[in-house]
């Protein structure tokens, strides 16, 4: 397929785009930095457009001749109407141009936030209770790609494009490509730093989430877009939970190992807020339904841990 990508220079992003290219699909890449990730930019099969989301001419014509469009990029704003405007706002006009270009599919990406507040039993199905801005922004985006099933008027008769949304959790993971970039959270740096160098490390006690890798992500995009699915969701998250702590622990041990000059362990603490002992779950049983997809996120912590220990 020929698939429109926008934040495919982005983290999760270039993951996306490796794993649609080695699935042997091509690329329009929307990016306001073509040349962010050279080598991506050279790779055959990737047309990196110069633009950013409220540019709906360059958009319009280069969704032109594409079979999907794949909305990864975040719009950000400090305050309501600019989420609205920058995040919400460019979604629907995204979905709308893509529905004129002919695509036949569209993946939407979410938020564990749009879901918000955690519930027992927690779920797809289950309505969203979004906390603060960015999830109220991110649950509105949904809302527009599922009822965006009909055309409007004489010049819109139809809406055939399949929809679907992804809510990513927690992602991890660094460099797809050689050049290319990290996380944006520093926390994983930060405390891979505290532990070379002997210092203390703070932790909330019981902190820790359901952590997926990007390149378990990537492939949860592709299952989406290679299938025939439509208006459904799909959590973006990994099928255990993993504490900050034992991440501490592990990149404690590996300093001490890869470091010996090391002298004295790093002391972990934990503030205690309150927060229980038993991990809020949300069920990615979905994913395996449909896809028999199970990322675990301890498959590639060791991994990440060490390399941000060389750092």
């Amino acid at each position: 397929m020929k698939v429109f990508l926008t934040g495919g220079t982005g983290f999760i992003g270039h993951f996306v785009a490796r794993e649609f290219l080695e699935r042997g699909h091509s690329l329009k890449i929307l990016a306001r930095n073509p040349n962010k990730i050279p080598s991506l930019a050279k790779t055959q099969n990737v047309e990196m457009i110069g633009a950013g989301l409220l540019d709906s001419e360059t958009i319009s014509k280069g969704l032109e001749g594409c079979d999907a469009c794949v909305h990864i990029a975040l719009g950000w704003g400090e305050t309501p109407r600019l989420m609205l405007a920058n995040d919400t706002a460019v979604t629907v006009q995204l979905l709308e141009l893509a529905a004129r270009a002919n695509c036949k599919k569209f993946i939407y990406t979410s938020s564990t936030a749009a879901f918000g507040k955690m519930r027992e039993n927690a779920n797809e199905e289950m309505v969203c209770l979004p906390q603060d801005l960015y999830g109220s922004t991110k649950t509105s985006g949904e809302a527009f790609v599922l009822g965006f099933s009909k055309g409007y008027g004489e010049n819109f008769p139809r809406v055939e494009m399949k929809r679907n949304i992804i809510r990513p959790g927690y992602t991890f993971g660094h460099c797809a490509f050689p050049d290319g970039v990290t996380q944006p959270d520093r926390r994983f740096f930060n405390i891979a730093q505290a532990a070379k160098k002997g210092e203390k490390i703070h932790l909330t006690k019981y902190d820790g989430t359901q952590f997926i890798h990007a390149s378990q992500l990537a492939k949860l995009y592709a299952a989406i877009l290679e299938s025939d699915c439509n208006e459904e969701i799909f959590f973006g998250l990994g099928t255990e939970w993993i504490s900050w702590k034992s991440i501490a622990e592990k990149a404690v041990a590996l300093a001490s190992v890869e470091k010996s000059r090391v002298g004295t362990q790093p002391l972990i603490e934990e503030e205690d807020k309150g927060w229980s002992p038993v991990p809020n779950k949300i069920s990615v049983n979905k994913m395996e339904k449909f896809f028999n997809l199970k990322p675990n996120g301890n498959d590639f912590l060791e991994e990440h841990i060490k390399w941000n220990l060389a750092i």
